[in-house]
């Protein structure tokens, strides 16, 4: 018996293989097996790459500095930041500031969102996920993730609430199947503005639960957000610097954040690692004002050597072009699978991000409080026997699809290969279910 407290990425009470390494695109198993990480939003350049080990050697040198003290390495990190991955818009960017992880950075923004404006409330949209930490936490609203307990046999025990949270809808798209709603956008978000009239700050994110923004979407939330008094904070965690086939995925529509909440493929998966870049507007407010927040090891010298280095591996934008690519390589894949398979319910994603949802009982209803594997955690099993490894994020019915941006053709086609092999389990229980 293992006495490593832990929960897995996938629902159940076993976990269904043991890592013991990595390299490239592949974990290694225990029993020996190589096969495709397929669902890791922390790793966008894979498992040692040559100029991630490189720095994370020379960071072993480094000062053990906090977040107290200044050092140069850490300053110029953030202008790494501003100047690579903001390019030429970086003339609204204002400041950074570095975290642990992108769940302190959310539950620090919103928290400064509170202190700024006064208000308490906050908003996000209907399935969201922005983190397990503090605020962060309070805004996640999958049932599933409630930071609490599920009892394994049925019931949950919910850490209780901290703030009033509104939650507005959601986006309503799929590539494949699902039930969108074709109204205009004004039509489907009535009432929002009057929604935000007390709410601090409204964090949208862009993959959570499935769900993929449209620039409509994303420019109506800002504006409503601002009329109504709210700050609008972009959480860029999963699709931030790279993974949406662009350096953020805001920057598919004309608005532009207040906050943008950064973590994951941050430090190229060599570190932990989360940042908060506010904007000019935010920095101009804060001249005579200081933000009373500390943490000893936030942008530690390791997680900033890894910044560094992750930042000049992308900045010739060759990897993002090359995620534009794999993008209608991997839809179009998964069009293919969608249509063979009954079992599957609705497709949607962008980039290197894509969700596959199965038909089953409602989402709203599932606590991940049973001792039976849900039928999302069965089809990634399956998939394990053809050679990839699929994560669910929790999920009863969906799984989603997250390789590194260094994968190749034949590797992406082997995950949707290993995909297509685990659904047929889900097939057989759905023509059950029907007969």
């Amino acid at each position: 018996m293992s006495r490593l407290l832990q929960t897995g990425l996938n629902a159940g009470k076993e976990p269904p293989i043991k890592v013991v390494d990595g390299e490239g695109v592949y974990f290694i198993l225990s029993d020996g097996r190589r096969v495709i990480d397929g669902s890791n939003t922390g790793g966008p350049l894979g498992h040692k790459h040559p100029v991630m080990v490189e720095a994370m050697k020379k960071a072993a040198s480094n000062p053990v500095i906090n977040e107290g003290w200044f050092w140069a390495e850490r300053e110029a990190a953030a202008e790494d930041l501003i100047n690579i991955a903001f390019g030429e818009e970086k003339s609204w960017v204002g400041a950074v500031r570095f975290f642990l992880s992108g769940s302190e950075a959310n539950d620090l923004a919103l928290t400064f969102s509170q202190a700024l404006t006064g208000r308490r409330e906050l908003a996000t949209r209907e399935r969201a996920f922005h983190g397990m930490a503090g605020l962060a936490r309070e805004m996640t609203v999958q049932p599933q993730w409630h930071g609490g307990l599920a009892i394994q046999g049925g019931g949950s025990k919910p850490v209780p609430a901290q703030v009033p949270v509104q939650i507005i809808p959601a986006p309503s798209h799929a590539e494949y199947g699902g039930s969108p709603d074709n109204r205009p956008v004004a039509d489907r978000m009535q009432g929002t503005q009057e929604k935000l009239s007390a709410v601090a700050a409204t964090i949208i994110d862009y993959t959570q639960g499935g769900i993929y923004y449209d620039p409509e979407y994303q420019d109506y939330v800002a504006n409503a957000a601002r009329a109504a008094g709210s700050l609008w904070i972009a959480d860029e965690v999963v699709t931030g610097l790279g993974r949406s086939g662009r350096w953020f995925a805001f920057q598919g529509a004309e608005s532009r954040p207040d906050i943008v909440t950064l973590g994951k493929s941050l430090a190229g998966g060599s570190a932990p690692a989360g940042a908060v870049v506010m904007s000019k507007a935010i920095i101009d407010e804060m001249k005579d004002k200081s933000w009373q927040t500390y943490s000893t090891f936030r942008a530690h010298p390791s997680a900033v050597a890894a910044i560094r280095a992750y930042l000049s591996v992308m900045a010739d934008g060759q990897l993002i072009r090359r995620v534009q690519v794999l993008e209608g390589r991997i839809r179009a894949g998964l069009m293919e699978i969608a249509r063979k398979h009954p079992s599957v319910a609705r497709v949607d994603g962008f980039g290197l991000h894509w969700t596959v949802e199965l038909h089953g009982p409602d989402w709203r209803n599932w606590y991940a409080d049973t001792v039976e594997p849900p039928i999302a955690s069965r089809v990634a099993a399956r998939a394990i026997e053809a050679g990839a490894i699929i994560g669910t994020s929790g999920e009863q019915t969906s799984l989603f699809l997250a390789p590194s941006y260094i994968i190749s053709d034949a590797e992406l086609d082997t995950l949707l290969a290993a995909l297509d092999h685990g659904l047929e389990v889900a097939d057989a229980e759905y023509e059950r279910d029907k007969a």
